[in-house]
């Protein structure tokens, strides 16, 4: 009794200093303070160390409080055929069946044209937020004498983006009082070529809001007693000109296999499936979430920022007021489209890219591609993703071959024997799989 009130006790404490303790101290605080074994919870963080020293100290600093590290499975989807050149592609990704349904997908468009990607635009965008109290028309002078300072006094900024042919592209000031009192921006696009391009917006945007301060109090802006006061300077993760679009097509009775015996029945079933997805925001969302299945499974494995690229793919999917589907479908004079756009900010170099060893891997795997080819093969990915999933479910139904996947993660949970794995396996090819229909089986095996 007086033994779980002390521990609920210490629990609700707060703990000084802990960013400064060692690696062992925070594990040790860690181990005696949430669980009622402390030894074989230390076990646990210790098995995932890399037994490389100084590989583990790199992963280590990826982040802070660093206590060990956490496995997400690297798999690889062979046979993608992108514009006339067969790609495997590294998916990282913890869900069952993603893999299997993009290679799946990748193999049966192989042979019938493969994937065409095409990128739209590579624009970023940055915004410095500030208010101003006095005339418009006063501010909009201000600023167009200004612009040029604006470029001229991030020149050192900017140089080595120039010379790889990225930069600046345009700074205009935006009137946003409609939706705030005084509410400007300076609205910047930019051009990052193969990086991500996150520290050279936000130091350039940095810049500008430090020359619009200066030469603000250094103007007849404010000698009125009107202000201006700089809110924040940042990047955008929404880049809605920043697009690929990926695709596939073929005539209607190519679309013929095993499981698709009257392919026009496929094919308008698959475009209502997707009309569906057009019209119903509850659709959408899980429809969206399959392609971005097969998106978030490169991201992480290239080592880009997955949290990125799922806002402002989201935010894309609502930019017309309503939530809505992805991807496309249309039959056109007897050939079936398929296709999605989609906004992605994605970096080649920087980063995770140049410092993580399997991410270095995984773009040697993709032929260390530039951003606007990465940009492709994610799409490309996520088209193929969507296209397994709306197959399954225009067909045979997604839970089937889902449950027969997720068949190992349940044997592996009761820690079945090989003879046992091999008895379950058998047992299951003709039998429906079902979480308590497994558990069953294995209690009846044991008894």
């Amino acid at each position: 009794m007086h033994t779980i009130l002390f521990n609920t006790l210490r629990m609700n404490n707060a703990v000084a200093g802990f960013s400064k303790l060692s690696k062992k101290e925070k594990i040790n605080w860690i181990a005696n303070e949430y669980f009622s074994n402390p030894e074989e919870a230390q076990n646990i963080i210790r098995n995932y160390w890399n037994s490389d020293e100084k590989l583990q100290q790199l992963h280590d600093e990826f982040i802070e409080n660093t206590i060990t590290n956490l496995y997400i499975p690297l798999g690889v989807a062979p046979n993608f055929l992108i514009n006339g050149k067969y790609k495997t592609i590294p998916m990282a990704i913890e869900e069952s069946s993603v893999v299997a349904a993009a290679s799946k997908a990748a193999k049966y468009w192989s042979t019938r044209g493969g994937f065409k990607a095409t990128i739209i635009n590579t624009e970023k965008i940055g915004q410095v937020h500030f208010t101003y109290s006095g005339d418009a028309e006063k501010l909009t002078e201000f600023f167009d004498q200004l612009k040029p300072k604006f470029f001229s006094e991030t020149q050192s900024i900017t140089k080595n983006m120039q010379q790889r042919g990225g930069g600046i592209l345009d700074i205009k000031l935006k009137d946003k009082r409609s939706l705030l009192e005084n509410y400007y921006q300076l609205h910047a696009t930019f051009e990052t070529k193969d990086s991500m391009g996150a520290n050279f917006i936000n130091s350039c945007l940095e810049q500008f809001a430090s020359t619009l301060k200066e030469e603000a109090q250094n103007s007849d802006l404010c000698e009125n007693g009107e202000s201006l006061e700089v809110i924040m300077s940042i990047l955008s993760n929404y880049v809605p000109h920043c697009l690929v679009r990926a695709e596939v097509s073929c005539p209607i009775e190519e679309l013929a296999e095993k499981h698709i015996t009257n392919p026009q029945e496929f094919a308008e079933r698959f475009v209502q499936a997707v009309q569906i997805a057009e019209v119903e925001p509850f659709r959408a969302v899980t429809h969206n979430k399959g392609i971005m299945n097969g998106v978030d499974a490169v991201i992480l494995a290239t080592g880009n920022d997955f949290r990125a690229v799922e806002a402002g793919v989201h935010a894309y999917a609502a930019r017309n007021g309503q939530y809505a589907s992805l991807s496309h479908a249309k039959i056109e004079e007897g050939i079936f489209t398929f296709w999605l756009e989609i906004p992605l900010a994605v970096g080649t170099v920087g980063g995770l890219t140049s410092l993580h060893p399997l991410v270095k891997l995984c773009l040697e795997i993709l032929e260390k591609p530039s951003a606007p080819e990465l940009m492709q093969i994610v799409a490309v990915a996520g088209l193929a993703q969507n296209f397994a999933a709306l197959r399954s479910l225009t067909t045979t139904g997604i839970q089937e071959g889902h449950m027969k996947m997720h068949l190992n993660n349940i044997i592996n949970q009761f820690e079945a024997t090989d003879e046992e794995r091999h008895l379950i396996k058998t047992h299951f090819k003709k039998t429906a799989v079902s979480h308590s229909a497994v558990v069953e089986f294995i209690e009846n095996l044991r008894k």
